[in-house]
């Protein structure tokens, strides 16, 4: 009995004396709205590669970058039809097409698809080490401290080039869908979330990849978070969110 009592006696005073639980910090995630043509893709890649070595976090999760792959993220999170993805896109509808539409049975109304773009991308904000390419995510999550907001512009001849470069496109065909898209999408976002995407008090930074190069621009916008996370911990050295060697300002 005197043995029972010393254990659980010591057992107490080491639960007392524990050390305390370490707290989970909130991983960043980055939004980047953009002109068509820009860059985004490339630019959101080359991100997710130069911050990866530099910080995942506790537990480690590396970054991913939801651009496209969005759509299908969205399907499984609200278990609907892989054919719904045709109407999960950065677009708005006329409001009587939509109603005539949805009463039909064609698709959910865009109202409701909208409810499931919002609810996962604030889940993806959430989790954390993401990079959210368009979909009005800089809208979605504007109210979210960890979240950095980013905006890639360039001349549209530049912007028209790359769009040509990119998707192997004439250029008089590439003119038109890079002005069609840069459209649809400021009609989708104003639409669905009340927001100007050239409004500039919607982001962090905006850059411009013409004058800076996508290399650069990724590089500008993993500095900026880089510094946030500092901030974040006041007095933590900078090792404790990157590696030795990580990218400075150029």
């Amino acid at each position: 009995m005197r043995r029972n009592s010393a254990d659980v006696f010591a057992r107490y005073l080491g639960a007392q004396f524990s050390p305390a639980e370490k707290p989970v910090r909130q991983k960043p995630t980055i939004t980047i709205s953009r002109q068509t043509g820009a860059g985004a893709l490339t630019v959101a890649n080359l991100v997710a590669q130069e911050l990866n070595p530099y910080y995942q976090g506790d537990p480690p999760c590396p970054w991913a970058v939801f651009d496209r792959n969005l759509a299908q993220r969205i399907l499984e999170d609200h278990q609907l039809s892989t054919r719904m993805e045709q109407y999960i896109a950065e677009e708005a509808k006329l409001p009587l097409t939509d109603a005539l539409e949805s009463v039909l049975g064609l698709h959910p109304s865009f109202w409701e698809l909208r409810q499931h773009t919002v609810e996962t991308i604030r889940r993806l904000a959430f989790q954390g080490n993401v990079i959210l390419v368009g979909r009005g995510s800089s809208a979605i999550t504007a109210q979210l401290p960890h979240v950095v907001h980013f905006r890639l512009v360039a001349p549209l001849p530049d912007r028209i080039r790359n769009f040509a470069d990119y998707h192997k496109l004439p250029q008089e065909k590439a003119s038109r869908l890079v002005r069609e898209t840069d459209e649809r999408r400021r009609r989708y976002v104003r639409t669905y979330f009340d927001t100007d995407t050239d409004d500039p008090t919607n982001y962090d930074l905006i850059i411009n990849t013409a004058r800076s190069g996508f290399e650069r621009a990724a590089r500008i916008i993993v500095n900026l978070v880089i510094e946030k996370l500092t901030q974040q911990a006041p007095g933590t050295p900078l090792a404790t969110a990157t590696a030795a060697g990580a990218p400075v300002s150029s």
